[in-house]
């Protein structure tokens, strides 16, 4: 009595068990593809001509009455069929119905802007904040449009290399082309508007460096007078100061003309950089011109001194440094109070972000210039007082440190700016807050938003969007009675798929349109971000 038969449809299977006979019984209904269900049973005698139905039976041995044989009764297995979607091979030909830009067409395909007349022209959602559409064509339709022109792919391909080796050489000409236009600027300046690069030098972080560049270099012609006068060490590191703020001060105003050219392909986030990167080599020609050559003629004071001749005309001359730096570091003050005030910083905040990199070292070089200049006229007092030159030499390795210890911040805060650090959390976390509000968003993840200096902030996230908001902004935007209609008219699974590859497509353009009124609204409610990238999960 360890045998058990259990039955499921027309199937019996032995099992070992030790308990009672447990009798499993199944039954399946069959579906057609067309949705019609069938009555496939034992008394269907023509042998099922669709071949749906299969026909098994077996015997078994009842447990409980051993040696008599029991046929479990004809149940047919039917099979359940599901329509399924025939899975579609996408090849190189169905990316030909690709778009593609007019701009792209005229270089790739070596045609011409009245070849495009001709073609059909699709408009489509622009990726650009000025224009609300753009005009965009068909790869199969330019591809043929091209053949047409040019007779043959092998022609085609020709004019291309034709046209990359033209390329080559004009940029191996880059120099020669440049000269020539120089050439013709006058013509150029008739037809394009002007550059403010010429503005920018009599308002803002531009007058303050002007200003400085005016004062330093009067000052460096003076302490260079006096230091031949006098001989004094602690005299020419003041020249020697003055001239490195003269020589980075116009550095600071080629950064500035270089930071207002426009974005090139080369360069399509600008040239904002180029403050940071011109008050990094001026840090660094302070450290090298400045305090460098303090140390070493202070270095040279101690080992060989030699007496100072009268200081009376290098004690006037460092009191009109003082005066003039002084306005100099005035001006910068204001400058940064004014520009910290708008971005509701301290001061100190200011300068230490490094907000205007322009205006934090014409701050920094003049606060280091009164110093030295309070520190050079004590040493200088302290040895007409004693005879001792000793002191002189100390002042000028004093005014080097002074310099030394400025070039280091300047180094410093403006590598950071390059590096590309992050905005302030305050700031962060509003921004995040404020697309989590909308109502399309359902979370944010992996934000970044950089700072790339002078007041430009680039914000990247990635937004995990409520799929049915969407379909529903989709909806409210159709006629819901001809959506109704075209519903009921479907019949068949090409009808099906027609159905949904039209509407799906016009959701995934909605889907965009969202994107696009996120970053507009993120733009509008925060003028530092300059560039957002949206990323769909």
């Amino acid at each position: 009595g360890w045998k058990v038969s259990m039955k499921s449809g027309s199937l019996s299977y032995i099992l070992p068990c030790n308990r009672l006979p447990v009798q499993l019984m199944s039954q399946v209904r069959v579906y057609t593809s067309n949705g019609q269900k069938k009555d496939l049973g034992s008394q269907d005698t023509n042998g099922s001509a669709r071949g749906e139905t299969l026909h098994k039976v077996e015997t078994g041995q009842d447990t409980t009455n051993a040696g008599q044989k029991q046929s479990s009764p004809k149940q047919p297995i039917q099979v359940k069929v599901k329509p399924v979607l025939k899975k579609r091979e996408y090849g190189p030909k169905y990316t030909q119905n690709n778009f593609i830009t007019g701009v792209r067409a005229i270089n790739e395909f070596c045609l011409k802007s009245s070849d495009l007349d001709q073609l059909r022209k699709i408009k489509r959602r622009s990726p650009h904040d000025d224009t609300e559409t753009f005009t965009v064509y068909l790869r199969s339709d330019v591809e043929a449009k091209s053949l047409e022109v040019w007779g043959s792919p092998e022609a085609l391909a020709r004019e291309r290399k034709r046209r990359k080796e033209a390329e080559i050489k004009y940029r191996e000409n880059l120099f020669r082309n440049q000269r020539l236009l120089w050439e013709y600027k006058e013509f150029f300046g008739n037809t394009k508007p002007r550059s403010s690069t010429a503005a920018m030098f009599f308002k803002g972080p531009g007058k303050v460096v002007m200003v400085a560049i005016c004062i330093n270099g009067l000052n460096f012609f003076f302490k260079l007078l006096a230091w031949v006068y006098t001989g004094s060490a602690s005299m020419f590191s003041e020249a020697i100061h003055s001239l490195a703020d003269t020589c980075n001060q116009a550095l600071l105003a080629l950064g500035i003309s270089q930071s207002a050219r426009t974005p090139d392909p080369s360069h399509p986030y600008g040239f904002t950089n180029m403050r940071y990167i011109a008050s990094l080599i001026s840090g660094v020609g302070i450290f090298m011109m400045g305090a460098g050559l303090s140390w070493y003629h202070g270095i040279i004071g101690l080992l060989h001194p030699h007496p100072v001749e009268s200081l009376l005309w290098a004690y006037c001359i460092l009191a009109g440094s003082l005066v003039s730096e002084g306005a100099t570091l005035l001006v910068a003050i204001n400058e940064i109070r004014r520009s910290a005030r708008a971005k509701g910083l301290s001061f100190y905040q200011y300068v230490v972000q490094s907000r205007d990199p322009s205006t934090n070292v014409v701050l920094l070089e003049d606060a280091a210039a009164v110093l030295s200049v309070a520190v050079a006229a004590t040493c200088m007092g302290l040895t007409s007082l004693t005879g001792n030159p000793y002191y002189d030499s100390v002042g000028s390795l004093g005014v080097g440190t002074l310099l030394g210890t400025v070039s280091a911040f300047l180094i410093y805060t403006n590598t950071e700016a390059l590096l590309g650090r992050s905005i302030e959390p305050e700031q962060l976390q509003r921004l995040t807050e404020f697309l989590e509000s909308d109502p399309v968003v359902r979370a944010i993840h992996d934000v970044k938003a950089t700072d790339m200096g002078m007041s430009k902030v680039r914000f990247k996230a990635e937004v995990d969007f409520d799929g049915r908001v969407v379909t529903r902004s989709y909806l409210e935007k159709q006629d819901i009675e001809q959506l109704l209609q075209e519903i009921q008219q479907v019949k068949t699974l090409e009808e099906l798929e027609a159905f949904m590859l039209k509407h799906g497509e016009n959701i995934v353009d909605m889907l965009g349109a969202e994107v696009d009124r996120l970053e507009k609204d993120l733009k509008q409610r925060n003028p530092d971000v300059r560039h957002v990238d949206l990323e769909i999960l």
